[in-house]
């Protein structure tokens, strides 16, 4: 039977079948005559679909349900959604219509930001769909990204950074340069889940929603014992004695502090927290060479991310780092006793 409309509170709804498909769903709308329009088009779209098969009716928005329901990854996928909208046909979505969402929805962002956020869960989108046979198979066109970040520290650099740290600053760039967590990691630990006596701390809430357990070397368990960290709730706090308000792209709420210990250290401006997360991996790597180990407590995925952060560096950096308090060899720490010498801490703290 032909589409009709039927009135459910302020709803129009239909009702019907069409081409051999049973239609029933909300227009969403309360006057009649946009309904009797919405219905029109929903009729036609359903014709087109049985004649010309669903490819060339099957719109982004239907292809990412499917994926989504198939456990892919979302997050990302929200904005995306609301610019393409209910209706654009997944045929559509080619290189042009990539960068007019690049356009609208990046306009100030990095290569590597729309590539990772835009290109990526499109064509895993694109991909699901091609598999299954419902549109062609196509690439779409990524971007040419800046090479990864080659800024680390070196100790010599770090000592500088962390002296001229006002204390509750160095604690923190002193547990980023032990664990390699995120800044967000950082704000985000709780006083439960930070082991002082075994150098550990239990990161649960990560970026990739995938958690891990760090270890942290003795001269980052001597500068936190050494604090006066708070005996329950978030370990990390602001000036105020408040808990950090956790932000989609973290590390703003240190930047001030940061930026003023930077500036005094004679650092250049390409050192910011997220460095402290290379740093560790480049001296991590200098210690142990585990692929394994630097992918766990690095909380990556791929071997080649994890490289990505652990830099080349000189042979020498191994005893380099033995020679500043650094020591990041697995199985070293942990059973020295954190409360020895606590009172000793190997940076000023002020």
């Amino acid at each position: 039977m032909p589409l009709s409309l039927h009135r459910r509170g302020s709803i129009w709804h239909i009702r019907g079948s069409v081409a051999g498909q049973r239609i029933r769903q909300s227009t969403g709308l309360g006057d009649k005559r946009s309904a009797q329009i919405f219905a029109a088009r929903i009729e036609a779209q359903a014709i087109e679909r049985h004649t010309l098969g669903r490819q060339a009716t099957l719109t982004f928005a239907q292809a990412a349900l499917t994926y989504l329901e198939s456990g892919g990854e979302a997050r990302f996928l929200g904005p995306i959604l609301e610019h393409f909208g209910p209706s654009t046909l997944l045929s559509d979505i080619d290189n042009d219509a990539i960068n007019a969402a690049a356009r609208a929805l990046f306009p100030n962002a990095a290569n590597a930001t729309i590539n990772r956020q835009l290109i990526t869960p499109v064509s895993a989108v694109i991909n699901l769909a091609a598999d299954e046979g419902l549109c062609a198979p196509r690439r779409l066109r990524r971007r040419k990204a800046a090479k990864p970040r080659k800024r680390w520290l070196t100790p010599a650099e770090a000592e500088r950074l962390l002296s001229a740290a006002p204390g509750r600053t160095a604690m923190q760039i002193s547990f980023l340069l032990g664990t390699g967590a995120r800044t967000n990691e950082l704000f985000s630990l709780d006083r439960t889940d930070l082991h002082l006596e075994s150098g550990e701390a239990f990161v649960a809430e990560t970026k990739n929603d995938d958690p891990r357990m760090v270890c942290f070397p003795l001269r980052t368990k001597r500068l936190l014992a050494a604090a006066g960290l708070p005996e329950e709730g978030k370990v990390f706090r602001t000036p105020k004695g408040k808990p950090y308000v956790i932000r989609a792209n973290g590390g703003g709420q240190m930047a001030g502090a940061f930026e003023a210990a930077r500036t005094m250290a004679q650092l250049s401006n390409d050192v910011t927290p997220h460095v402290c997360r290379h740093t560790w991996a480049t001296w991590f790597w200098a210690h142990n060479k585990d692929l394994i180990q630097l992918m766990a407590f690095g909380g990556w995925k791929t071997a080649k991310i994890a490289l990505d952060y652990a830099k080349l560096a000189p042979a020498s950096l191994a005893q380099d780092l033995l020679d500043h308090g650094w020591d990041f060899r697995i199985g070293t720490n942990l059973t020295q006793d954190i409360a020895t010498d606590v009172g000793k801490t190997l940076i000023n703290i002020r």
